[in-house]
């Protein structure tokens, strides 16, 4: 039951994650390389605040805006500075890391002593059988929320030239709309929800490590995959594919438990 209950928590967490890369490969077609340093930023976000004493919800709100502003880096440096996709990605990616470490103060930030999302006076009133599933339940309002809000506005004006952008720039320039803009759009709100993940994993650990963001891009391409390939003949609403994401991480990372326990 132990594992079981981590692997939903460890799941849901990078759930999170995989909305933001399924906005930037599946919705934009851009590979966005800056995931791998906005995880650890809103990671770092999240714990230089909470150990200067701000509330853990408030910090996961900076961390979003925080990872927002990355996304927003890279979309300038592709859109206005006309470098590559990738080589954007790239770049920002890079540069993040040293930022990530000046936040910090260090490549390790623990806050063991401090109130966390996961470990205060309102999760600790809970009822005894819901304690082991606590974290997990803390989780869920975070993804549950993250979903109805992308639901919502995949369903504006907005959304649509987004996803308009990704499978017919054509049709976003006879609307008269600036494609460029548009694809920045999306790689702010990408690179939040990474952040956002970010923050919520330094929160259960509780700890930032600079290296926490290595392989988070292949984990959230694994989860959309693995979801779309389950899933594509039966969530064909736009909504349900979201939620194919989010189940394909909670899928990738039973199979890396189940290997990792086979040795």
């Amino acid at each position: 039951m132990g594992i079981f209950i981590g692997i939903l928590e460890e799941g849901l967490i990078y759930a999170i994650l995989a909305l933001g890369v399924l906005i930037t490969y599946r919705i934009l077609d851009f590979p966005d390389l800056t995931v791998d340093s906005s995880f650890p930023l809103g990671a770092a976000v999240s714990a230089i605040l909470t150990v200067n004493g701000m509330h853990p919800v408030l910090t996961l709100l900076m961390a979003t805006l925080a990872g927002a502003a990355a996304g927003l880096v890279t979309g300038l440096i592709h859109v206005k500075c006309r470098v590559r996709d990738l080589l954007s990605g790239i770049i920002t990616m890079t540069g993040l890391y040293s930022i990530n470490l000046r936040i910090a103060g260090r490549a390790n930030l623990p806050f063991f002593n401090m109130d966390t999302l996961f470990d205060n006076a309102l999760v600790d009133s809970l009822p005894a059988a819901l304690a082991p599933w606590s974290k997990v339940l803390v989780v869920l309002v975070i993804v549950l929320v993250v979903k109805v809000l992308l639901d919502l506005f995949m369903n504006t004006k907005a959304g649509f030239l987004l996803r308009a952008e990704g499978d017919n720039p054509a049709v976003v320039a006879t609307l008269a709309r600036d494609g460029g803009l548009v694809k920045i759009e999306g790689l702010i709100i990408a690179n939040a929800l990474v952040a956002l993940s970010g923050a919520v994993m330094a929160q259960k650990n509780r700890v930032f490590e600079i290296s926490m963001g290595t392989g988070a891009i292949v984990f959230g391409l694994a989860a959309v995959i693995i979801g779309e390939v389950i899933f594509s003949r039966i969530f064909r609403d736009f909504a349900l594919k979201l939620l194919s994401a989010v189940i394909g991480a909670i899928i990738y990372y039973i199979v890396m438990v189940f290997v990792l326990r086979l040795g």
